[in-house]
């Protein structure tokens, strides 16, 4: 499957999470496949999206938190997985897309093809974590009960064709949104 693909079949799965996407084409292919007020699009801010996340998830446990990463991202602050771990959010699940490459500046490889990224999520102590290759075995962890913080690593291939277009709305306006959505 593809990076577009795997982005597809996790929008088809939420319900009322708050997703937090990472830069580049994660948050621009989101936009295009499932735009909604919870979902927080990084724009320039590479590796920041699990922190971010995870400072929601602590400050509101209540609400259901997603983070959309890559596996570029996650490299440029591995220093977040034994923080999420050790902050053990129930309510959080880290998602990285590993295509093992940098693709929105140019395909550039990441380390992730002999960085096993599941394996540093279990090693800093990541309750939950699964590698996933199949449509099917996203949805079927998806759906399972488990007390988080879920790490789900989902093996992709790099999208092929047009870059789906920019986010179009501006930092200020997608923070906005985000707060008005989770407004208690």
């Amino acid at each position: 499957m593809t990076t577009r693909e795997a982005i597809a079949v996790v929008a088809e799965l939420l319900k009322e999470e708050v997703v937090i996407c990472t830069t580049g084409y994660t948050c621009r292919d989101m936009q295009v496949v499932r735009d909604r007020a919870r979902n927080f699009y990084m724009i320039g801010s590479m590796g920041l999206a699990a922190p971010i996340g995870l400072g929601l998830a602590v400050a509101r446990p209540e609400l259901p938190v997603v983070v959309l990463d890559g596996d570029g991202a996650l490299l440029m602050g591995l220093g977040v997985l034994p923080m999420i771990a050790a902050d053990r959010p129930k309510n959080l699940t880290h998602v990285v897309l590993d295509n093992e490459a940098f693709v929105s500046t140019g395909k550039q490889p990441t380390f992730s093809s002999v960085v096993p990224l599941e394996r540093l999520a279990e090693a800093a102590g990541y309750p939950v974590v699964h590698r996933l290759v199949h449509p099917e075995q996203i949805r079927k962890v998806w759906g399972a009960p488990a007390a988080g913080p879920r790490f789900l690593l989902i093996k992709c291939r790099p999208d092929t064709g047009p870059a789906a277009p920019r986010v179009e709305a501006d930092p200020e306006r997608i923070t906005q949104r985000l707060m008005e959505a989770i407004a208690s």
